[in-house]
């Protein structure tokens, strides 16, 4: 087993990182000798994940798949030097087991697995699988899902489909609202509404929020406010909390989530599938306003097994921003003025949450291994 090297591809957004360190850690707490190897993109919100990340990791070139015929051959020329970089760096391993989760990264690791005859597993988060594990399926061995509905869409593949749910960080397991409390400076007498656009931020719930700041005044008395905006963002985010009346913390990015969940009363978040799983394993109620521009529209049909619960209320991401800053009002003032729907709300998380995927996929590869 000591011989043994786990490499895990993903990237492009958090979502696509932040279930493989969660099972790469799991894996360590079994086999601390293991070998641990990340093949990421060179997007920057990668670059930051793993600035603080201490396993040996390499970007790969690979870009996202596109039909346009200038773009689809520099997908091609990019899938096949990630194919061959990564194909290279297992051979010399000896004894690899390759995890995709999505994103452009994993397609080219995931056949080089296969090309390369070892075991090969896929992480499916999101209800519907992207264009990335739709064509890896193909080369996987297992494949792990948030979703039950999700088997439906890999049916046509040799793979063994698994609903085990999201792999979440080990902090989730044991989360300290303490701790987020005063890393923040925040007032432990009044609620907290956490406002999160996840791992890159989201400019329109940004916005929305920012011009809803005069009406949440007049919950400044029970009510304070952390908000995420993402790195682009800060600068405009901060400036518009300039002189507000209701307590607020604004970061462009935090570290420690399972903590500041945990100290949270209230989420404004996007529903990606990563977000939607610490929701629920958090039993924070929350107002899920899911990006708009998918088009196979995941993000709703994420949200949507929160709202089948009652754990969660949907607002769209609509274009005019009178409109969308007026539903979201609406939502959000019933919600901050009821304690007792919130209540509700957050008990009904528990009828969805799954803490224990991480651990379960982590045993799974390492049986993988023997």
């Amino acid at each position: 087993m000591s011989s043994v090297s786990f490499f895990f591809a993903g990237g492009g957004t958090g979502g696509h990182i932040y279930p493989l360190l969660s099972i790469a850690e799991q894996i360590l707490a079994r086999q601390p000798d293991a070998g641990i190897h990340f093949f990421h993109s060179t997007r920057s919100v990668d670059q930051r994940v793993f600035e603080k990340i201490p396993f040996q990791r390499t970007a790969l070139p690979a870009t996202g798949l596109s039909f346009h015929p200038m773009k689809f051959l520099h997908f091609v020329s990019t899938f096949r030097q990630s194919y061959q970089q990564a194909k290279q760096l297992m051979a010399a391993s000896g004894h690899p087991v390759v995890i995709g989760a999505g994103g452009f990264v994993a397609a080219p690791v995931c056949r080089a697995g296969r090309k390369l005859g070892v075991p090969v597993a896929l992480v499916n988060v999101d209800l519907l699988p992207g264009r990335a594990n739709k064509l890896s399926a193909r080369w996987a061995d297992e494949i792990f899902v948030q979703f039950e509905e999700s088997k439906d869409c890999f049916k046509h593949s040799r793979a063994i489909v698994s609903t085990v749910g999201c792999p979440l960080r080990s902090s989730f397991d044991h989360p300290d609202p303490d701790k987020a409390l005063a890393e923040l400076g925040l007032d432990r007498s009044k609620n907290v509404l956490l406002i999160t656009g996840a791992s890159s931020g989201s400019t329109r719930i940004n916005e929305a929020v920012s011009h809803l700041l005069p009406q949440l005044e007049q919950f400044a008395d029970r009510w304070q406010i952390v908000h995420l905006t993402g790195l682009d963002n800060y600068p405009m985010v901060l400036n518009r909390y300039n002189g507000a009346k209701i307590a607020h913390k604004v970061l462009d990015y935090y570290d420690n989530m399972a903590d500041l969940f945990a100290a949270t009363d209230l989420v404004i978040g996007r529903s990606g599938a990563v977000s939607v799983a610490e929701y629920a394993v958090a039993g924070v109620p929350s107002i899920c306003m899911p990006y708009p521009h998918h088009k196979d529209r995941h993000q709703y049909l994420n949200a949507g097994k929160l709202v089948e619960v009652g754990a969660a209320v949907i607002v769209d991401d609509v274009p005019d921003l009178d409109d969308r800053t007026g539903w979201l009002w609406e939502e959000l003032e019933d919600l901050m003025t009821h304690d007792e729907k919130r209540e509700e709300m957050s008990q009904a998380c528990k009828e969805v949450a799954r803490p224990g995927a991480a651990s379960a996929i982590a045993e799974r590869l390492l049986q993988m291994a023997r």
